[in-house]
């Protein structure tokens, strides 16, 4: 309901999450996937925001209209870790959660993603806008190393 994607949509989330890369999104930067979703860093920054993380349902849902509940907590589970994971390993001052449904509210991918943004005091996340260009891939993996190690190190051991 309530849908935007053009008949011809190619999602680059259901590519990442099905094990593909295109130019801008690739499988190092994926942090966390379990059996309904998927964490990766994101490759559009803020100025003062790098590094934010992105939690994607691995079924293709275009919005929150359209997501079942099962993803949502899912989604909301996940995005908690991540926010902890990126709290404790990128020295930042806080985290914020957002996400947005349709045009008129800011989505311009046609796939149910939640943001998870570091924050630091004066950034002004809300009153900025994304950096023009994609940030490369070797300036993102210093981000998704941090937060592998991370939950590789908080993962239980097997007995």
């Amino acid at each position: 309901m309530f849908n935007h994607a053009p008949a011809d949509y190619v999602c680059p989330f259901c590519r990442l999450v099905g094990g593909g890369e295109d130019e801008h999104r690739k499988q190092h930067d994926v942090v966390r996937r379990d059996e309904l979703v998927t964490a990766f860093v994101s490759p559009r920054w803020w100025p003062r925001n790098h590094g934010h993380v992105m939690v994607v349902p691995n079924a293709h849902y275009e919005n929150l209209y359209d997501l079942p509940s099962r993803y949502g907590h899912a989604i909301h589970d996940l995005a908690r870790e991540v926010a902890i994971a990126i709290r404790r390993t990128y020295d930042c001052d806080g985290t914020s959660l957002r996400q947005h449904n349709e045009p008129a509210g800011n989505q311009d991918r046609w796939h149910y993603h939640m943001h998870v943004f570091p924050r630091y005091v004066g950034d002004d996340l809300y009153f900025t806008r994304p950096e023009r260009d994609f940030a490369p891939a070797e300036q993102r993996l210093p981000y998704s190393d941090k937060l592998r190690e991370y939950f590789t190190s908080t993962a239980p051991k097997s007995p």
